[in-house]
């Protein structure tokens, strides 16, 4: 059947909401085009279960607003079964009872991430662009800098080029207190959606337990948890979608194993089970020039459950940040249209939010989260839409064009 005549398929779209705290209103996100929200019950702490009064308070919360809310991100993996250590099995257990709550309350997608100690994480939370906006940014030499001179982390110095020593220790040597101070806050505090934050002795003694678990140990004890834990969620009806890592390469001499579409098709072919699936954020992945964004969704798509939209602009020695949604690095109209054709190969709506937004405009005055303004995430869900509705009216047009 040709696509002329055929109902188009597009993103779910939502935007995430931490609830009752973030300075974004229910209200606001409806009015921005969303009709999905993504969230998690973020006050309970790592490992603890979910209770189902809890989830069906904040579900009748987002749903009285006139929004629905079928995606979890996140529900946090502790560290007791990334490292194998004691209490995992007690943990995974309190894992499946939270799949369960949420499958009874009509919760269809789980995310989450397998990003040792430090979620995703930044150098810099007020980057200002040339237009006056402001970004996130990660940049490599400051985080060395942190590394190196202020968390004073054994062996650290192994893990940079001499030039990056060199450079790290000349700007170090000209930071006042007031600079180091903000820069270990951006990196160890936590961001928003973190499971985490960290004192700096508290952060010292978070990288000790990992040790030298190394990243075959660590890609280890993910295919364990996902081996414990995707038999229940695919009888529940539930997928698990695995974040990638952000930034995709190692930090602080921790490891990471999901930056790569090799790192995600081996965790697939470890544990085939069809609620083995993957969040797929063109931020994270695009952080690294190595990764074909494109072929990734169309090689990878049937895994794809949920789907995180940014761009990142790559800069020299390791630094990137966050980009216009459609400039940057990502090339985002091919990453689209791969997601257009995968919707309508298989006949489903991924949700999708737009990831990460400037801070700009109106917002610029105001208390935000980190990434998470509503106004340059609004300014992205619309390009993001604009974007999917003009390849599905170019594709709906080609048979006529190719007969005329």
């Amino acid at each position: 059947m040709s696509e002329r005549g055929q109902h188009p398929v597009y993103m779910t779209q939502a935007m995430r909401w931490f609830g009752a705290s973030d300075p974004v209103k229910l209200s606001e996100i409806r009015q921005a085009g969303a009709s999905e929200i993504v969230s998690a019950l973020h006050d309970i702490p790592n490992g603890e279960i979910w209770p189902t009064h809890r989830i069906r308070e904040h579900k009748r919360r987002i749903e009285a607003a006139g929004l629905g809310w079928t995606v979890v991100e996140s529900v946090p993996v502790h560290d007791a079964i990334k490292t194998r250590s004691a209490g995992c099995d007690a943990y995974i257990d309190a894992y499946r009872h939270t799949l369960t709550n949420l499958a009874e309350c009509g919760i269809g997608v789980v995310t989450y991430n397998f990003m040792p100690v430090l979620d995703w994480t930044r150098t810099d939370l007020g980057w200002e662009l040339p237009d006056g906006a402001r970004a996130l940014r990660f940049e490599l030499e400051a985080a060395a800098v942190y590394d190196l001179h202020i968390l004073c982390r054994p062996g650290a110095e192994r893990d940079y080029s001499a030039a990056m020593v060199d450079s790290a220790a000349r700007r170090f040597a000209v930071m006042d207190t007031a600079q180091c101070d903000a820069l270990e806050r951006t990196i160890i505090a936590g961001l928003p959606g973190s499971e985490d934050g960290f004192t700096r002795s508290r952060f010292r003694d978070a990288l000790a337990l990992y040790g030298d678990l190394g990243a075959d140990g660590l890609r280890a004890s993910h295919i364990a948890f996902l081996e414990a834990v995707c038999p229940h969620a695919e009888a529940l009806g539930i997928r698990l979608v695995v974040h990638p890592d952000d930034p995709p390469f190692p930090l602080f001499g921790l490891p990471r194993v999901v930056s790569t579409e090799a790192d995600v098709a081996r965790l697939f072919d470890a544990v085939p089970s069809p609620a083995n699936g993957l969040c797929f954020c063109a931020g994270s992945f695009g952080a690294r020039a190595d990764n074909d964004l494109p072929g990734m969704v169309e090689r990878l798509g049937s895994r794809i459950g949920f789907l995180h939209l940014r761009s990142v602009q790559r800069e020299a020695n390791g630094a990137f940040h966050e980009a216009e949604h459609l400039a940057g690095d990502a090339g985002m109209a091919g990453i689209v249209a791969a997601i257009h054709a995968l919707q309508r190969r298989e006949g489903r709506s991924i949700p999708m939010r737009p990831d990460h937004g400037h801070q700009m405009l109106d917002d610029l005055d105001k208390v935000t989260l980190p990434g998470y303004s509503l106004l340059g995430r609004m300014r992205g869900l619309a390009e993001l839409r604009g974007l999917e509705r003009g390849i599905a009216h170019v594709r709906a047009q080609q048979p006529a064009l190719a007969q005329g």
